[in-house]
């Protein structure tokens, strides 16, 4: 993370362009030897802070109460951790904002992007599987979950109403590809603005927005019975 926090400065200040690994090294305090041990590129050095994001939201879902809704969770989860002070500083948030919108022009800082974000989504989909064998969905989930599964033909349950695991994990993928979708349009969308204006949402506010139109959504409560 220090490494990060190194490469996110100078990249912030003098551009990613200008910005050479040994630059980044000289800045935290390390060998260039010591920097490519742990990144194969400087685009890779600033990973960690996408990262420490994504992996705070996923473990306030997992960390939700037992018997709360999916939707509830992930709504719950970003307005705790998609907030300025929510485990990272003012700078680091800010350093954040930089760096997201500079993947919209640096295709090489935008395969980082999306390899966090795809490893993210791939957790996610564990921690809802995860609450479902823990039983910790609602019945409300349920009900929705096995109605539509039983409508749509993805799920084949049979006399004894078990229903398909293959149809489960399917649901579970799709569940997790599109939360993650919304909070990360969400996180893009702030990145873009410019900053100003009190009345301007913040990355919370539009993940919560976004994750509002999932709410009937079959989520994660197909169980097994």
């Amino acid at each position: 993370m220090e490494i990060a926090r190194a490469a996110a400065g100078l990249f912030v200040r003098q551009g990613l362009k200008a910005t050479r690994a040994e630059d980044i090294a000289q800045a935290a305090g390390i060998a260039p030897r010591t920097f490519y041990r742990y990144f194969a590129a400087k685009e890779e050095a600033v990973a960690p802070l996408y990262e420490a994001g994504a992996r705070r939201w996923v473990e306030a879902v997992r960390a939700a109460p037992p018997g709360t809704s999916v939707p509830q969770a992930l709504e719950d989860a970003v307005r705790s951790t998609l907030r300025p002070g929510a485990g990272e500083s003012s700078d680091s948030w800010m350093w954040v904002r930089t760096l997201v919108r500079l993947t919209h022009s640096t295709p090489s800082l935008r395969r980082v992007w999306a390899e966090v974000c795809q490893t993210s989504e791939r957790a996610l989909a564990e921690v809802l599987a995860a609450r479902v064998r823990a039983g910790t969905a609602t019945d409300n989930d349920a009900e929705h979950a096995a109605r539509a599964a039983q409508a749509d033909g993805t799920s084949r349950a049979g006399s004894t109403g078990r229903v398909d695991s293959a149809a489960v994990d399917a649901r579970l993928r799709l569940a997790a590809a599109v939360a993650s979708a919304a909070v990360r349009a969400a996180v893009e969308g702030w990145a873009a603005g410019d900053g100003t204006g009190e009345d301007q949402p913040g990355p919370a506010e539009l993940a919560v927005a976004n994750l509002a139109t999932l709410r009937d959504f079959p989520w994660d409560a197909l169980t097994e019975s």
